[in-house]
């Protein structure tokens, strides 16, 4: 049986992984267009550092992460400047440190059905006198769907199943930064394997949830397109 920390655990990953999917959805496609359009020189980095979460250990990027948001670090000072406090331990905290090592499994899916487009439609649409916001949202959008509902289910899952950044930045507060990767560990810890086998069996039964439905997603997408 889910005891109530569990539940709260389960409740605040949900929350957690709703916040940082919307906000990512909203950050990940303009930074997604600009990599599929831009000439820049610059393009290399930013995708390098876009991926960076992909090769990086959560440790290494919650330990910077930590220092720049501390009481001596660049974003510490700023956010204790607007009055805001430290992030460290807080949800918000939590909010920041995910959407960073979300953001490759947003961007990527989203700059790939871009990229498939081609310069085609949009060189039609600008032949009708369509601006260029009116492009992107008429065309480059519907078309680019699969990749947005692909990025949408994987920036959720993925955070849903943090735990060393999550760890690193948000500790172990009930109700506030514990969240069910963070849960599990603790009823191992304290041997209370029934507790974690109940919690465990149910991120199973999510994981496996998320990836059929992802790949049912992307086959019926592929079927219309046929």
């Amino acid at each position: 049986m889910l005891s109530d920390a569990d539940l709260g655990a389960i409740w605040l990953s949900l929350k957690l992984a709703s916040v940082v999917t919307l906000l990512l959805l909203i950050i990940g496609t303009p930074i997604a267009w600009w990599l599929v359009n831009t000439r820049s020189r610059w393009k290399a980095v930013v995708s390098a550092v876009v991926a960076l979460p992909l090769i990086l250990p959560p440790t290494v990027l919650g330990f910077y992460l930590l220092i720049a948001m501390g009481p001596q670090g660049p974003v510490g000072q700023l956010t204790q400047s607007l009055g805001l406090g430290l992030l460290p331990f807080t949800f918000p905290g939590l909010v920041v440190a995910s959407l960073l090592y979300s953001l490759p499994f947003v961007v990527q899916p989203i700059q790939n059905s871009m990229q498939a487009i081609g310069a085609r439609p949009l060189e039609v649409a600008a032949t009708l006198r369509a601006a260029p916001l009116d492009r992107f949202f008429s065309v480059v959008v519907p078309l680019a769907k699969p990749g947005f509902i692909t990025a949408a289910i994987l920036g959720f899952a993925h955070t849903v199943g943090e735990f060393g950044i999550v760890l690193m930045i948000g500790g172990n507060i009930p109700d506030e930064t514990r969240m069910v990767s963070v849960q599990i560990y603790d009823h191992v810890e304290a041997l209370q394997y029934d507790q974690a086998h109940a919690l465990s069996g149910l991120m199973v039964v999510f994981a496996f949830v998320v990836l059929l439905g992802l790949y049912l997603s992307q086959k019926q997408q592929t079927a219309i397109v046929r």
